[in-house]
């Protein structure tokens, strides 16, 4: 961690991201626990945000706070994406329980997710986010407007909502229903009444409200017809990071180098906004933005010579970082394996690159 060390030295980020080029390798996040155990010990940091679903990582963080659960069962459904799976996201949510058991709740370490609450391929209805938010503003508000009746009444059955076939044909969505567009109404409403009576109103109201928010506008997008329907897409998801991220000040953040990225990202034949683009350009240098790459795997050979891969592997210590600012902006990717991982292309938009030479 010397590199970290010297790295952060001069730096004081609210917000501190460690990306990965994919998400199904292990050696990336067991790095990424190396690194923040090594941040909590180090650094102060109190806070942990990955790349999975802002509500039901809540599980997780009443896990690992209280011990409320069983651990298989908090694995199960407190992550998305079938995250919970992977031995690296055991092996966090154990040591941070055994971190917190005894500590006081100011000194522990806290779980978010801040991913949307999508699945790779479906989104929810929004019915079970908007009867939560009715739920919890109507158990400290006398004058909470509509009720769970008429909510459920215009949700209807979740399964038609949450159809697969909509993700690619937005004729097959539930979005634009006279139904869906009353519900995006309520759920309006409802967030604005949770921002008035923010003072007075315990922790929790304004992730509900603004995710209630987000999904009903997720789900209007998906009517689209045009070329441009999955650009839309990503970008509401990513818009629905970056508000999450907002909210969680000195947090480590760990999710795909495109979501953290401070430009564009291309994929799926679209272009948006990364979550990374949107943090970026509140926070400025107060975000910082440590991307990852590696050398070569089974699957993935040595980088071709001239690419910024092969130049990482010259020049960098396994393990360990080097800041761009030094880097040939020019030097071009390698190239990817056609599946799931992605080569960091983008050296002016991070201030980092961590290199493992092998995975």
């Amino acid at each position: 961690m010397k590199t970290f060390e010297t790295f952060l030295a001069r730096r004081c980020p609210t917000l501190l991201g460690l990306g990965e080029p994919t998400h199904w390798t292990e050696a990336f996040p067991l790095f990424r626990n190396e690194v923040f155990r090594y941040l909590v010990r180090e650094h102060g940091y109190r806070s942990i945000a990955l790349e999975t679903d802002c509500l039901a990582g809540r599980l997780v963080d009443r896990y690992v706070t209280t011990g409320a659960g069983d651990l298989d069962q908090v694995l199960a459904t407190g992550f998305s994406h079938g995250f919970g799976a992977f031995p690296s996201n055991r092996a966090l949510v154990e040591w941070l329980r055994d971190h917190n058991t005894g500590r006081a709740p100011e000194d522990q370490v806290r779980f978010h997710g801040f991913d949307a609450p999508l699945e790779m391929a479906s989104a929810p209805s929004p019915r079970a986010v908007l009867t939560e938010l009715h739920g919890f503003l109507s158990a400290h508000l006398d004058d909470v407007p509509y009720d769970v009746a008429t909510i459920e009444r215009l949700a209807g059955e979740d399964a038609g909502w949450a159809d697969e076939a909509a993700m690619w044909d937005g004729r097959k969505s539930q979005g634009d229903r006279p139904a869906a567009r009353e519900l995006r109404l309520i759920a309006d409403d409802l967030a604005g009444q949770c921002e008035r009576a923010r003072p007075g109103l315990p922790e929790g109201g304004e992730l509900l409200a603004r995710t209630a928010v987000g999904l009903c506008r997720y789900h209007a997008l998906m009517t689209d017809t045009s070329p441009e329907r999955m650009g839309r897409l990503g970008a509401q998801r990513d818009v629905m990071m970056a508000e999450n991220l907002l909210a969680l000040p000195h947090t480590f953040v760990s999710a795909h180098n495109q979501h953290l990225q401070r430009r564009a990202i291309s994929m799926m034949g679209g272009q948006w906004c990364s979550a990374g683009a949107q943090v970026a350009h509140r926070l400025g240098d107060r975000y910082v933005f440590i991307a990852t790459d590696f050398g070569s795997s089974d699957a993935v050979g040595e980088p071709a010579s001239g690419t910024l891969q092969a130049h990482l592997a010259a020049t960098v210590q396994d393990r360990e970082l080097v800041e761009t600012a030094g880097i040939d902006p020019d030097l071009p990717a390698r190239t990817g394996d056609g599946r799931a991982y992605l080569p960091f292309d983008a050296v002016g938009a991070a201030d980092a690159i961590a290199f493992l030479q092998r995975v």
